[in-house]
């Protein structure tokens, strides 16, 4: 909300700017005539303009993350160009005199003319929006390519929204109050100029931040822009409990054969949100009428998405041909799950073979009004919801509901089987005990038990490892950098140790910015883990972080006891997320 005041303060603010002066009087010349024949389309003809801008923006936005790294690299030289801007406004200018002097001339053309009609009040609009775009031209910029360095949401619109409003709520009250409003936005311009000064090197600071890689997550939190932070800390703030976990069962028991009860929870929501497809054009509710469909609201390094996920592949191969259509919906917890060639990659040796859409913008996970990972919606062929489930487990009720729905949408010869899953690796299913640790964040925002003395947020700071571990307790060793989101080691030899009770133990980590490996050394209570190593660690406990991903690093016969497991990493830059355990 605050980021969200912040810039519609900015649009206030950018009417009170000096290359504002030259459009008051076009403004004012209208003030005293019809506001529906005169100031309404005068306004509709700068929102027109306004829009434009915007959209020219978004593209070169959009093209930029498109372009990966080097849009990245892009994006910061505009970036800091904006930030410039700002700094110097003499600059933004020249750099936009030409526009300045189209809409100058037509502006002249057109009050000269003093025509009452609607036509030429919009034509003015459009004119003075061009005059406008100096002001709007950087903080409008700073919005967009911050947008594009995060990728574009839900969270950049409402701020390029809100940034509107201001500047139309300016615009307004010169229009209403006349005199009185110009003579006080000509006494504000030299704090307008101070804070505009202060937001261009601010950004230049942040260029700077993420060009050496002081902190992968630096945008985030300086950035007036950023989107994946705040879309996530919003789904938290309006649904509490959206977290990976598993509600109370509301099936019968695993194994039994009555048909779960199916109800009607209305038509199902339309996948439109989606800013990309894999695997499959995109698909809308009117195509996939008359088709059974699942879709799967997951991401790539949840553990207990994973862990569903053979069950869900199994549906999808063994259905297909009898109308069931499976929909995986990926809607990312961490800031490196919206990066697109990411998911691709990792989908591919996944083994998702059906059709995925890009959730980035939480846009179909709000459409469903849905809260956890993995969530499975069971939709008839008349597309309505009859079933709904939550986490893992009770897998044969939900392929029960996938048959009853194909016998009712008229398919033949549908096998009333129960597939059988075999799956390894991290998508091996969980021990089933009750007791066992609890998923663990390591950024700040969430973090609990850390048990190395009082954390540094957003700073380096040397940590020693703690003489005593609780259970489920966690600490560090070297010099890291504790961030929002992740913990990020800033030099060679760094430890991170944790007290847990589970099977296995699972770490989602990701390498530094320049993308080298980072070598690590697992060790379990003290020895190498051997024959309890994880699929992604050697006998030995070694290791390394290649990319960004969920890493399943311990996984014993058995889960019984308490167990002290500590992983040092050889070399600086690693990014670690969150613990999870099975």
């Amino acid at each position: 909300m605050l980021v969200i005041i912040l810039a519609y303060l900015g649009g206030v603010l950018t009417i009170a700017s000096p290359c504002i002066l030259p459009v008051l009087p076009f403004v004012f010349s209208r003030a005293d005539r019809s506001f529906t024949r005169t100031s309404l389309p005068l306004l509709a003809g700068m929102a027109l303009t306004f829009t434009l801008f915007a959209t020219l923006a978004a593209v070169g936005g959009g093209w930029a993350v498109a372009t990966n790294q080097y849009g990245r690299d892009v994006a910061l030289v505009l970036m800091a160009l904006f930030g410039i801007t700002l700094l110097f406004p003499h600059l933004a200018e020249r750099v936009m005199h030409p526009l300045v002097s189209a809409g100058n001339s037509l502006s002249n053309r057109i009050a000269v003319g003093q025509s009452n009609s609607v036509g030429s009040s919009l034509l003015l609009g459009i004119a003075t929006g061009l005059l406008w775009a100096p002001c709007a031209g950087p903080i409008l910029g700073l919005v967009l390519t911050g947008a594009a360095l995060q990728g574009a949401s839900i969270g950049a619109s409402l701020l390029l929204l809100a940034y509107a409003a201001g500047a139309m709520t300016s615009l307004a009250l010169a229009l209403l109050i006349g005199g009185k409003v110009f003579s006080a936005m000509r006494r504000s311009l030299g704090v307008g100029e101070w804070i505009r000064r202060i937001l261009g090197a601010g950004m230049l600071l942040g260029v700077v931040a993420i060009t050496f890689g002081l902190d992968t997550g630096v945008l985030a939190r300086l950035s007036i822009a950023s989107t994946g932070g705040i879309e996530q800390r919003l789904i938290q703030k309006l649904s509490p409990d959206s977290a990976k976990k598993t509600p109370a069962a509301v099936t019968a028991s695993s194994g039994s054969r009555d048909l779960p009860q199916l109800t009607d929870e209305g038509m199902m929501p339309p996948l439109s949100g989606a800013v990309q497809w894999l695997n499959s054009s995109p698909l809308t509710t009117e195509s996939l009428r008359g088709k059974v469909v699942l879709v799967d609201f997951w991401t790539y390094s949840c553990i207990n998405c994973l862990r569903a996920l053979p069950y869900v592949k199994a549906w999808a191969e063994k259905y297909r041909d009898r109308g069931l259509v499976v929909i995986g919906v990926h809607a990312p917890e961490f800031a490196f799950e919206r990066d697109i060639d990411n998911v691709t990659k990792e989908a591919k040796k996944l083994g998702v073979t059906y059709p995925i859409a890009i959730d980035n913008d939480y846009r179909i996970w709000r459409a469903f009004n849905n809260q956890y990972w993995p969530a499975h919606y069971f939709i008839d062929a008349k597309g309505h919801i009859r079933y709904q489930h939550f986490g893992e487990g009770e897998y044969d009720q939900s392929e029960r509901v996938i048959q009853q729905l194909l016998q009712q949408a008229g398919a033949k010869n549908v096998n009333d089987s129960i597939s059988t899953v075999s799956a390894t690796g991290v998508e091996q299913a969980a021990s089933g005990q009750d007791d066992i640790s609890p998923e663990a964040y390591l950024g700040y925002m969430r973090a609990e038990n850390f048990a190395s003395g009082k954390a540094t947020g957003d700073s380096p700071a040397n940590y020693l490892q703690p003489l005593a571990l609780p259970l489920n307790s966690w600490g560090l060793e070297g010099r890291w950098t504790i961030g929002g989101e992740h913990i990020t080691l800033n030099a060679e030899k760094g430890r991170i140790i944790y007290r847990f009770h589970a099977r296995d133990l699972h770490l989602v980590m990701g390498p530094g910015g320049n993308g080298k490996p980072v070598r690590f050394h697992v060790l379990l209570d003290g020895k190498a883990p051997g024959g309890m190593h994880g699929a992604d660690v050697a006998p030995d406990g070694r290791g390394a972080v290649t990319e960004q991903r969920l890493y399943q690093l311990i996984r014993q016969s058995g889960g019984d006891g308490e167990h002290t497991f500590s992983i040092e990493f050889e070399d600086a830059g690693v990014n670690a997320y969150a613990f999870t355990f099975g």
